[in-house]
Parts: structure tokens; C-alpha cells; sequence
């Protein structure tokens, strides 16, 4: 390791223990495509923003930094409602017996298909952006909604979820042992789960939630080409349980080839890094990492893969990087105070991790056999995603205004 306390593997492609490569249809351009009309559906519906970072561009010696903005996603402050509100779109729309393509988010609300489903009660576990839009969406179709967070959680991210409806318990656990208390609650209470990560037996709701990210990335690429381009030549993101990064690298691998397919890096905290984890074992098969999950990058305080996305990015991804919580800070403050003539991003820890670690790469000779790696160079076309905003306004203060973090 590095002074930087930044650690890296370049995917290996010698695994000689298996052989299958990761189903990528499951996010293919026209399954997608059903998932955005769907989502167009929700009067709350629009592209969130491509804000294109020109000077910092020229700063960093490459062609074009893109940051998509989705602390504008239906006034949550976070992208993580296109994954549950399609989770649990789909599941209402196989109980009522109807394809997705007939329920319009509206239909849904109807008083005609409310009657028909009745009183159903949907549960998960979350660090905060997961779990607001699961109680977001219940709260918009007349349902009920049971929210377990972990130890630690901030508070202004419980009244969030508490203010979309939802009952929400603070447990004394980490966030995976309060994934498996979600799921026993759901049991023993004729609930629904509606869980972000897939583990055996459980793996059509997490699907689901991965499709429904694919909105995002398929209105990057969109964007990306309405201003001529044709694609980013690299695409930084950041991994929890993997179900975000699967989700994007699915896509992106689904509409490209090996040819041309974007340079991809997996940024997790290093205290949860259990998908670097997963590669460094290089076994083919999901690790998880225990413990306390200590970290500023609450989105992304998970330790066990998502078994779908875990499979995606093990085939697909090329880089996996484990880094500081600084990293996350000084993507914060970069995002936040930008150089003139650039607009300013309010990016939250999770949001900002990728754009902290492109600032270290291009400056930092420690890191210099890291970007001759990915071939970051005068070329390069840059995409990094802000997942959410200052969802916890004052850790967001501490960190740009009193430097909190700082290596």
C-alpha cells in the first residue's frame, strides 16, 4: 500500500476455476428502456442534470469531466427511489396479474388497483437513501412501509424516512445484520423486502431495483451523445453492495463490446470494501468483510456483495480500488468549491468518492502506475455519478467548511 492508503487491482483475466461470464442481458437497452417508460410515468419525472466540468478538465490534463447529478432525482436527494420504486412497481404489477407495461406509476395509485392488491406492508434495511425512496414509493401508492437502519444513523436521515410514512427502527447492528432483522421482521409479519442486495432464494426484487438504476446511466449515455460525443472512455463507481456499480457495468457492458466498452473502477471505503475484497481473493466467488463498517460513506458502509452484481463486476469491471475516507472529503470539497467558470455540485460522501480519487490519480506521482493503468491521459472522457446530495447537511458542512477529513 501507498502513503495515500489507497489500494488497487487490475481485474484478472487468467481465472481458470470458472469459465461462465455474467448474464448482462438483464440490463440490456430494451429491458431498460421498459424501466425509463416506466419511470416517465411518475409526474415527478425528469433527467437529472449532466453538468460538464471543463476547467477542471483542462486542470486535470484530460478531454472532459462529466458529473450526473442526482441529488435532483424526485426531490429525494438521491438516486437510490429508480431502484425501489421499479422494485416494487414490478412486484404489484405480477400480483395484480398485469404487465409492468400496462401499470403507469398512476394506474398504480388507482383506487381500482389498490383495492385489488389491499394492504400490503413493504420492509428493508438501509443506511438512509435506500430506504426514503422505499417509504417514498409506499407512501405514494397508499401502502405501508417498515424501515430498519443501522447503529450510528444520522438523525436528520431517520426524520427524512419517517417523513415519507414510513415506521423506522435504529438497530444496534451493523447495516448487513440489520438487512437479516429486516428479513425476519418481513417473515414473521407478512411483510414484503425489498432488500438492494441479492443473497440465494432472494434475487428477483434486488434484480428489479438494479434495473431500475439503469434509468440513470441509460440518461448519461443520452446526454453524453446529444452533445456529440459518442461515449466516456472511463467511468468511475462507487460500491456498497454492489448493486449500483453492477447495475451501470451491466448496462455499459450489455451495449458495448470488449472493443470499446468504457474503462471501468469500482471505488468502495476501505472498512467495506467488500467487493476488492471479492477480487483480491480472486476465487470467482463473493467475500465479505465483518465488523464495525466504520466509514464517512454511509451509502456504501456494506460488507456482503450483491451476488448478481458481484458476478457482473467480477467478469466486467476492470479496476477495483479501495480508499481512505478522505478521498470521499476531497471529492466533496472539489465538487463543492469549483474553479471559475465551472458550475458547483453539492455531492454528499458517497456521491463524491470517485471524483476525490480522479483528483489523486491525475496529481499524485505515488499514483502515477495507476493511471498509466487506465490510461488516463489528454483523451480521456471522464463520467463520474454524484448518487446523492448533502443528505446529511451537517456532516456535509463539517467536511467543506471546518475541512474535516482532510489526509
Amino acid at each position: 500500500m501507498n502513503s495515500l492508503q489507497i489500494e488497487f487491482i487490475c481485474n484478472k483475466k487468467d481465472r481458470k476455476d470458472y469459465d461462465a461470464k455474467a448474464p448482462i442481458n438483464v440490463m440490456s437497452q430494451e429491458k431498460i428502456r421498459k424501466v425509463r417508460e416506466y419511470h416517465k410515468s411518475f409526474s415527478e419525472y425528469k433527467i437529472t442534470p449532466l453538468f460538464a466540468l471543463d476547467n477542471l478538465a483542462k486542470e486535470f490534463g484530460v478531454n472532459k469531466i462529466w458529473v450526473k447529478d442526482e441529488s435532483y432525482r424526485f426531490g429525494l436527494n438521491a438516486f437510490k427511489v429508480l431502484g425501489g420504486s421499479f422494485a416494487i412497481g414490478k412486484y404489484l404489477s405480477k400480483k395484480a396479474g398485469l404487465p409492468i407495461e400496462e401499470l403507469s406509476f398512476e394506474k398504480l395509485r388507482s383506487k381500482e388497483i389498490k383495492e385489488k392488491l389491499g394492504d400490503i406492508t413493504f420492509v428493508t434495511a438501509t443506511d438512509g437513501n435506500h430506504g426514503r425512496g422505499v417509504a417514498w414509493t409506499a407512501n405514494q401508492l397508499g401502502q405501508k412501509s417498515v424501515v430498519f437502519m443501522p447503529k450510528g444513523s444520522s438523525i436528520i436521515r431517520v426524520n427524512n424516512i419517517k417523513k415519507e410514512g414510513a415506521e423506522v427502527f435504529v438497530t444496534d447492528f451493523n447495516y448487513d445484520d440489520s438487512v437479516k432483522l429486516a428479513t425476519k421482521y418481513a417473515k414473521e409479519n407478512g411483510g414484503v423486502i425489498v432488500q438492494d442486495t441479492a443473497w440465494p432464494g432472494y434475487e428477483d426484487i434486488p434484480l428489479w431495483i438494479m434495473q431500475g438504476y439503469g434509468t440513470l446511466i441509460d440518461e448519461a449515455i443520452e446526454q453524453i451523445e446529444a452533445l456529440g460525443e459518442a461515449k466516456p472512455t472511463h467511468v468511475f463507481l462507487q460500491a456498497g453492495v454492489g448493486s449500483f456499480a453492477g447495475a451501470v457495468q451491466g448496462y455499459l457492458a450489455s451495449k458495448y463490446d470488449k472493443r470499446t466498452r468504457p474503462i471501468t473502477i469500482i471505488v468502495e471505503p476501505e472498512n467495506a470494501a467488500c467487493i476488492f475484497k471479492s477480487a483480491k481473493i480472486n476465487d470467482g466467488k463473493p467475500h465479505a468483510v465483518t465488523g464495525e463498517l466504520s466509514t464517512i460513506m454511509s451509502g456504501l458502509a456494506c460488507g456482503v456483495p450483491n451476488t448478481i452484481s458481484w458476478e457482473i463486476l467480477r467478469d466486467y469491471a476492470d479496476m477495483f480500488v479501495s480508499c481512505p475516507d478522505y478521498v470521499a472529503a476531497r471529492g466533496v470539497r472539489i465538487l463543492g468549491s469549483p474553479l471559475k467558470g465551472d458550475p458547483q455540485i453539492i455531492s454528499g460522501e458517497s456521491g463524491a468518492v470517485g471524483m476525490g480519487l480522479l483528483s489523486l490519480i491525475v496529481e499524485k506521482q505515488e499514483l502515477k502506475n495507476m493511471k498509466e493503468l487506465l490510461k488516463i491521459n489528454e483523451q480521456s472522457k471522464i463520467l463520474l455519478i454524484s448518487t446523492e446530495g448533502d443528505t446529511d447537511p451537517f456532516a456535509y458542512r463539517k467536511i467543506v467548511w471546518d475541512g474535516a477529513f482532510a489526509n
